[in-house]
């Protein structure tokens, strides 16, 4: 591991100022991910700067009856507040299916949404890779690609995003919460993550010398109702093959709102707008929810060894979907 500084932060506008000072430094939270990716070389930073010790471990309803949520907050504790638990449960079943306990202790909210991918050339530094390397290639396209992106992809990166908070965030229209040297900002999630393009480096729309400090999610219509499904290779802790996020409003049989969000499948989490659309106003019914995903997954570009996701997709949401739908008609 390359040697490195460490300094606790004691102010958010400390943070920054650190940040913007040393074009090398970055932020440590859990450091569940970070620090992994330090000891095989693939992150070098000159400076660690902890901002655990700042005041953003609050989980709180705000004025307008969204919930904002601090960047310090621990995973563990987020899936367990009693108003995630109630209100948003596809956000506690996501947390909850993404690691251990004694990670989830570790893992903060703000540091999850920066989790970068598990391809397994992005983890290998004597391999090429446009992510980790801009200009050295992908091998996953010819390579080992079973478990990487069909969505949204680009010839320099298939890679996929494996934060499974991120995919129910999506779900929830979520927005991100950043300060920078030159003040406040607040991201749509969609906006916050980017497809690879010719620029698969760069996972997020964050300046370097910004931090998140909260995540802030709107209240959900009272009749809607939630899921969080992952599809993986073993029972126990395991990145996503494919994963969806749903919340759903039936009434008297017909979808009157509906979002879904899928992981495993993209550079970020991928928002199933065209699903979405045709979605509404249609019988809540498997049929109707076969149809719109299967519309969403037109745009799919499998490689030669991952084009069993699409119907892996397309069975798991649609099924998912037919539970909410009875979940309704029984509450």
């Amino acid at each position: 591991m390359k040697t490195f500084e460490y300094d606790a932060a004691t102010a958010v506008d400390d943070a920054v100022a650190r940040l913007a000072q040393d074009e090398h430094a970055m932020v440590l939270g859990g450091g569940t991910n970070l620090v992994d990716l330090m000891k095989l070389g693939v992150a070098g930073p000159s400076t660690l700067i902890d901002v655990t010790r700042l005041p953003l471990h609050d989980i709180e309803i705000v004025a307008d009856g969204s919930l904002r949520i601090g960047a310090a907050v621990t995973n563990s504790d987020l899936a367990v507040h009693p108003v995630v638990r109630q209100r948003y449960p596809v956000l506690s079943r996501a947390v909850l299916s993404g690691a251990s306990g004694q990670l989830r202790n570790m893992a903060t909210t703000g540091g999850n949404l920066f989790q970068r991918t598990r391809c397994v050339y992005f983890m290998d530094s004597s391999k090429p890779c446009n992510k980790r390397e801009p200009g050295s290639g992908c091998p996953a396209r010819t390579g080992e690609h079973r478990n990487l992106a069909i969505l949204g992809a680009s010839q320099a990166c298939v890679a996929t995003h494996p934060s499974d908070m991120a995919v129910a965030l999506s779900a929830l229209d979520a927005r991100i919460v950043v300060r920078g040297v030159d003040g406040e900002r607040v991201l749509a999630i969609d906006d916050f993550y980017r497809l690879p393009g010719d620029e698969p480096e760069r996972d997020n729309t964050v300046a370097r010398d910004e931090i998140v400090t909260a995540i802030e999610i709107p209240k959900p219509a009272d009749t809607a109702v939630s899921t969080y499904r992952k599809v993986r290779d073993r029972q126990s802790y395991a990145f996503a093959i494919a994963s969806v996020a749903a919340v759903l409003d039936v009434e008297d049989g017909i979808v009157r709102g509906v979002s879904i969000a899928l992981g495993g499948v993209a550079h970020k989490p991928w928002r199933a707008h065209i699903a979405e659309h045709a979605l509404l106003g249609t019988a809540a019914e498997e049929a109707s929810f076969r149809r719109a995903i299967a519309l969403e997954l037109d745009a799919a570009e499998p490689l030669r060894d991952n084009a069993f996701k699409i119907p892996l997709v397309i069975n798991l949401v649609s099924r998912t979907l037919v539970e909410l739908t009875d979940s309704e008609v029984r509450s």
